[in-house]
């Protein structure tokens, strides 16, 4: 009974906050705002032109509304690209906000990225030696093969737990000091902002979800691997 209950708490945990922030993104993307004069990649191109960044580009995307450094590239899902809905401005807003930190130069959000960079290798690394762990005991006279099990899946999960922990202030500088102020500067009516608010805090959770998620994923593992 008390695994059951553990299991029930760790569930409501980790897949509570997907499933909040898929409610709220969801909640405020059904209808178009009649205040809204242009769709979601056309706010995130004014405001980009307004910040002078005329070479960051939008692209649509099916891998999830981001924001990519190394192309310059402000990435949107087509319903929040061509959508006139209050989640698809907003949203574009808080991608936005990612390319004005990059071009500021601040420090969390580079920092971010070059962890981000290394956790590819990291995974590609952590894989060759989950892979290759049996050859590496018997050619090294290692006492056991949970060593070296060990040391992958932390490569490949553990420099993704950083990742996402760190990437939380970065997200929530992106919604609350870059995405709202911009927003709240004339572009919603007043009625629109505690929903707008609601919509960038889920944005910036998102993260928080993925590593609690990252973080169960570990767990698993290691408890796998300890047997």
């Amino acid at each position: 009974m008390h695994y059951l209950l553990l299991l029930g708490l760790i569930l409501i945990v980790v897949y509570g906050p997907q499933l909040w922030v898929q409610s709220v993104l969801s909640r405020y993307n059904r209808k178009d705002e009649n205040n809204f004069p242009g769709n979601g990649g056309e706010l995130a191109r004014h405001i980009l032109n307004r910040y002078q960044l005329e070479e960051v580009i939008i692209e649509v995307t099916d891998k999830g509304d981001h924001y990519d450094p190394d192309t310059r590239a402000v990435r949107l899902t087509r319903d929040k690209l061509e959508g006139k809905t209050l989640t698809a401005i907003t949203v574009a807003a808080h991608e936005c906000g990612h390319a004005i930190q990059h071009a500021a130069g601040e420090s969390l959000f580079i920092m971010r990225t070059r962890i981000a960079r290394r956790a590819v290798w990291a995974q590609r690394i952590g894989s060759f030696l989950l892979f290759v762990a049996p050859v590496l005991v018997l050619l090294f006279k290692l006492p056991s093969i949970a060593i070296i099990n060990i040391m992958g899946a932390f490569l490949i999960m553990g420099f993704a737990v950083a990742m996402h922990l760190l990437t939380l202030p970065v997200e929530i500088d992106a919604s609350f000091n870059k995405a709202l102020p911009i927003l709240e500067s004339g572009y919603l009516d007043e009625d629109q902002k505690p929903a707008a608010r609601r919509i960038l805090r889920a944005a910036a959770w998102t993260y928080v979800a993925a590593s609690l998620a990252t973080l169960l994923n570990f767990w698993r593992w290691l408890a796998v691997l300890r047997r």
